[in-house]
């Protein structure tokens, strides 16, 4: 007998009972046995507090991302052992792939973002300054800082290894620890996941842990700082949603619960187009694709009234050829449910769809099985219906498995309101080739949906997908789809973050966000492209001009660049111009004179200039003005696997009346020592 280990308070915690059983999902041999008895959950809150908390916020937003990094790169090494093991929930190698292939990919994926789009530094800046006097001396900005709690995942059983992963990388990055709680029927893959996370040595200690069986009184124990994020059904959702501890504390509560996915088959997509295809396909996946038990497969099918046979006659011809059985079996295209109690389930819902539609194909009740026994198995049918979409049974009850419902509609307003009746939903689609047709319905079902995908003979080789949620777009939805939101990108990191507002002088502003911020004190010495990053600080700057602007360089350049256009060419039509009044020099000749006063020419720490952000221009440049640029160090951004670092200036371009011309950053690449 294997009895599944907790791991918790930097330990593995073994049940004192035997555990209840878990079976494999196309043999019914038991696999392991489950149990949380006799784990401290209160300790294993107060550890990730404690212990995995204070270690994560040490590091930089970066320096997470390489460690994410390379723990995705540690368990692609271990891919087989996982296939292995996820055999036996029913998947097929296919499924398998999907579900662990995807959950370390969203860890590269963070990794990526978090070097790409966050500060090597461990506070996190929301917006830009805002000032709030007249003198500049009071001004504010949002910061974003990680929670000081534990973020509890309690996840659904169909993605034993991406639904952890998901949740676990955004929180790393924002430097929130994690506990992980898998539902039962597949936690073996799940322990088998956390046992090579543990015994890389990767992670901090304290920043991952891991509970196989019940939560126990978890939910008891938690405080402000914690997070709850739920994958299941929405009525276990609302239990745990309501939970007194989370209530009375406002526990930041996230799900992703049941959910009427739909697709939409407009009427351009004639049986002899490729749209037609491409919907009878990827109908066809969503339901066997881990045997359609994906929260995010479609549901509802509603497809033009007079093309509802062509589309009925498709889907079976292509779910005929659908093999299922073991999914070790060779040929095999489809495996089991993860448990006979969740058969059971499916069919109690098809019963209750079957009330409102008839069986376009499949069997409910019997399936031939290759290389498995039907009897010992969870092997479930495909099982296509048809129903009457004014019914309300088919955008009320989800069977949870390979069953998907045709609907027919006559206009585009009964598609969008057929559409909006599942209550909210994770994900739908749109197959057509008529681009304002699918304007008209992603902005007609956009407030019921997390998630829309248009799909035409365009997009359809390179796109991933109804059923693929992606690490950078947010995966969740409104209503009856929990009304929550994961991943996304950056925006899953700030989950996990306190957005705050500080109010101070410019000088303390930018000592606490580590950036300068205009109206702090500038330092004026040695210039600042001699320094290199050891060297140079935050608010190091240069003054450097003026030097004045003659129409000569005016006509050069236009000749030069051949940019004539006529306000810096037409002496008349620049006079009739109400913004100008007369001849004006190009913007880009003023950037340019500023970079020629303040560059420094001879070799030494800077390596090059590789862009400029947020360039206004401000005042028009004429005959005769003077300009003088004030150049400061604003960020300094080291790079952990370069010998280098970024610096972002802060230029500002003046005139002799000391009025801005032009504002904007700088972005340069310096050596992190003296070359």
């Amino acid at each position: 007998m294997v009895l599944l280990r907790s791991y918790v308070s930097g330990g593995w915690h073994t049940a004192t009972d035997e555990g209840a059983p878990l079976h494999d999902a196309a043999t019914g041999e038991e696999v392991a046995r489950v149990s949380s008895t006799g784990v401290d959950f209160a300790g294993a809150l107060d550890y990730g507090r404690r212990v995995g908390g204070p270690a994560l916020r040490e590091l930089t937003f970066h320096q997470r991302a390489a460690l994410l990094k390379a723990l995705a790169s540690h368990l692609r090494e271990h891919r087989e052992e996982l296939y292995a093991v996820s055999a036996r929930t029913g998947a097929t190698l296919g499924d398998s792939k999907f579900d662990v292939d995807g959950g370390i990919g969203v860890l590269f994926s963070y990794a990526s973002k978090g070097k790409r789009e966050l500060p090597n530094d461990t506070v996190y800046l929301d917006g830009a300054v805002e000032p709030l006097s007249k003198g500049g001396t009071f001004v504010a900005q949002h910061i974003a800082a990680p929670l000081h709690g534990v973020a509890i995942q309690i996840n659904a059983f169909n993605f034993p290894v991406w639904g952890p992963l998901e949740k676990f990388a955004p929180a790393f990055l924002a430097g929130v620890p994690s506990l992980i709680k898998p539902a039962s029927q597949t936690a073996y893959l799940t322990a088998k996941l956390v046992e090579l996370i543990i015994e890389s040595g990767i992670l901090p200690e304290g920043s991952l842990q891991f509970i196989a069986g019940s939560v126990g009184d978890l939910l008891d124990h938690v405080t402000a700082q914690d997070l709850v994020s739920f994958t299941g059904s929405a009525s276990t959702a609302q239990k745990l949603r309501a939970h007194p501890a989370v209530v009375r504390n406002s526990v930041r509560f996230n799900a992703e619960a049941d959910s009427l996915n739909c697709s939409i088959l407009a009427p351009d997509a004639r049986p002899s187009t490729p749209e037609f295809d491409l919907f009878v396909k990827q109908l066809v996946t969503e339901m066997t694709v881990k045997a359609g038990q994906k929260c995010t497969a479609i549901r509802r099918a509603f497809v033009p009234a007079e093309m509802l046979d062509d589309v009925a006659e498709a889907a079976s011809a292509r779910l005929a050829k659908v093999v299922v059985g073991n999914p070790t079996a060779e040929g095999v295209r489809m495996g089991a449910l993860a448990s006979l109690e969740q058969r059971e389930e499916v069919r109690r819902s098809l019963k209750a769809l079957l009330d409102a539609g008839s069986v376009v194909y499949g069997d409910p009740e019997h399936v031939d099985v290759v290389g498995a026994d039907e009897s010992t198995g969870a092997f479930l049918s495909p099982v296509l219906l048809k129903a009457d979409p004014q019914r309300s049974e088919p955008h009320e009850v989800e069977a949870f498995g390979p069953v998907s419902t045709l609907m027919p509609y006559t206009s585009i307003e009964q598609v969008i309101e057929f559409a909006a009746r599942g209550g909210g939903s994770l994900a739908g689609s749109i197959v057509t080739g008529d681009p304002e047709f699918a304007r008209t319905i992603v902005l007609g079902v956009a407030p019921y949906h997390g998630r829309l995908l248009v799909l035409d003979a365009d997009d359809a080789k390179e796109s991933t997908g109804h059923g693929s949620p992606m690490p950078q777009l947010v995966h969740g939805g409104p209503g009856r789809a929990g009304g929550g939101e994961e991943m996304g990108g950056i925006r899953g990191v700030l989950h996990h973050m306190q957005r705050t507002a500080v109010q101070a002088s410019p000088k303390v502003l930018g000592t606490v966000t580590g950036r300068w911020v205009e109206g702090a004190p500038r330092v004026e010495g040695d210039h600042p492209f001699r320094k290199s990053l050891a060297e140079l600080r935050v608010g190091d700057s240069v003054v450097a001009g003026p030097r004045t602007v003659t129409r000569a360089d005016i006509d050069h350049f236009a000749e030069f660049t051949g940019d004539t256009f006529y306000a810096h060419t037409d002496e008349a039509a620049a006079a009739a111009n109400p913004l100008f009044g007369g001849i004006v020099a190009h913007g880009y000749l003023v950037v340019s004179f500023a970079a020629g006063l303040f560059v420094s020419p001879e070799p030494g720490p800077v390596l090059a200039n590789y862009g400029l952000e947020n360039l206004r221009f401000l005042t028009p440049v004429k005959e005769g003005d003077a300009l003088t640029v004030t150049l400061t160090a604003k960020q300094i951004t080291p790079r952990i696997d370069q010998e280098y670092g970024e610096v972002r200036w802060d230029a500002d371009v003046v005139n002799q009346t000391g009025d801005s011309v032009a504002k904007y950053d700088v972005l340069t690449l310096v050596s992190k020592e003296q070359p």
